[in-house]
């Protein structure tokens, strides 16, 4: 996957906005669906969260403090920014954990009551 110029983010639902992560290739893998703030995404088996979500919405989640864009930041699981809620479990680095059929994500800990 490479990177894009960021653009700006509008306002409303994360996965109208396009993603900033691009595949080159299509692996061999069963794709998957997995919803993102009640928005369904198309992944594949065997791809990270983090990799899945910025395919497709461009941002992981919002800073806490300013609600800027935030995504993965060192993408091996060390620096903690790349937190996401899922539904039915704490938070989890979105880096090293693999998408699921059927995950229900949150960008936001207070939609999934964490």
């Amino acid at each position: 996957m490479t990177m894009s110029r960021p653009q700006a983010q509008p306002q409303g639902k994360s996965v109208e906005a396009g993603g900033t992560l691009h595949r080159l290739r299509v692996r061999q893998s069963v794709p998957v669906t997995i919803f993102l703030d009640g928005d369904p995404i198309e992944a594949r088996s065997g791809d990270s969260l983090l990799g899945a979500v910025m395919s497709a919405a461009g941002r992981l989640r919002s800073n806490e403090f300013d609600g800027s864009p935030r995504g993965g930041f060192c993408a091996m699981g060390a620096c903690q920014d790349c937190w996401i809620w899922v539904e039915g479990r704490q938070r989890i680095r979105a880096c090293t954990t693999l998408v699921e059929e059927g995950m229900r994500l949150s960008t936001t800990a207070t939609v999934m009551g964490c």
